[in-house]
């Protein structure tokens, strides 16, 4: 039997990259970092903001993501939209995943039991 932890470390993996992704997919529509937050849990894509919002700046550096301040309500907050660059990514992000779940489905069917 498989410990709890060995499995969770795997997950963690595995949903690892696959933020990067919903992330990048979810900001085509511009929001702020904690609505992101509960987007993505809704998703199902659990994440912790000490995880996200240093992601999120990560992104941004590299130009995948564009920001700006709204100051207009009581409470200022940055909102992150995806950039032109980021959408070009993401179209080779998309395509590498299903890619790879193709090839998995494939290895999947055509493994003996």
């Amino acid at each position: 039997m498989v410990s709890d932890d060995v499995l969770r470390t795997h997950l963690q993996e595995l949903r690892r990259g696959t933020v990067v992704v919903a992330s990048l997919v979810a900001l085509r529509r511009p929001d702020y970092g904690y609505a992101l937050l509960q987007r993505l849990t809704g998703h199902g894509f659990p994440v912790d903001a000490n995880t996200l919002y240093p992601l999120l700046r990560r992104l941004e550096e590299q130009g995948l993501l564009t920001s700006e301040w709204n100051t207009e309500e009581s409470r200022p907050r940055k909102f992150y939209r995806t950039s032109d660059s980021g959408k070009q990514v993401l179209e080779r992000l998309l395509d590498d995943l299903a890619a790879v779940q193709t090839s998995l489905r494939t290895l999947i069917e055509g493994a003996p039991e």
